[in-house]
């Protein structure tokens, strides 16, 4: 019997996780709707504001991590960590809390990933910058292929570093994500 996940390592951790690519796959919006019905169910006495697909999932026909990632935003005077408490006794697992951001996941095993795997995001209502970079990339296909062909080139870079692979697209998502705020002006 292998290590419990919250006994391992980062490294350990990472090598269990690796990052991987696959091709768009229209199943993923499917997986959004069940883990979108189940939120609602599990929040219902935490007055949700939205819950969002996000992530490249999200996006037409480009490649992205088979982890569908969902965005869930509460009133800014939310108890998000009553919240993150909720999920995690229904077998989420806490990725990380800054305070005002926490991410929980679904489908991380001891033995790698179940078949299907989730990221939540627990949010402040208005802190959605992933929905400008989404319904951007959306709309603007040769971004789209853009995003697509820097993930793909850091993908084996940093397969096992999910840290600098996230840093690494840090720079485009933040210049897509404006364009997309001054295109979209108050559309969140």
């Amino acid at each position: 019997m292998g290590k419990e996940l919250a006994d391992m390592t980062l490294e350990e951790l990472w090598e269990l996780f690796p990052i991987f690519l696959v091709e768009h796959d229209d199943t993923w919006r499917q997986q959004y709707e069940e883990i979108e019905g189940l939120l609602v169910e599990l929040l219902s006495d935490c007055a949700v504001e939205r819950i969002s697909h996000i992530g490249s999932t999200a996006v037409v026909n480009i490649w992205a991590k088979d982890i569908v990632d969902v965005m869930v935003e509460l009133p800014s005077q939310s108890d998000l960590e009553k919240a993150a408490e909720k999920l995690e006794r229904s077998g989420f697992i806490m990725m990380s809390n800054e305070g005002k951001r926490i991410s929980l996941n679904l489908g991380y095993t001891k033995d790698g990933f179940a078949e299907k795997v989730y990221h939540v995001h627990l949010r402040r209502f208005g802190d959605n910058d992933e929905l400008y970079f989404r319904d951007y990339l959306n709309a603007h296909p040769q971004t789209a292929q853009e995003y697509e062909a820097l993930k793909l080139r850091l993908w084996k870079r940093f397969e096992r570093d999910r840290d600098a692979y996230t840093e690494a697209k840090t720079e485009f998502i933040k210049a897509v994500t404006a364009k997309a705020r001054q295109e979209y002006a108050g559309r969140y």
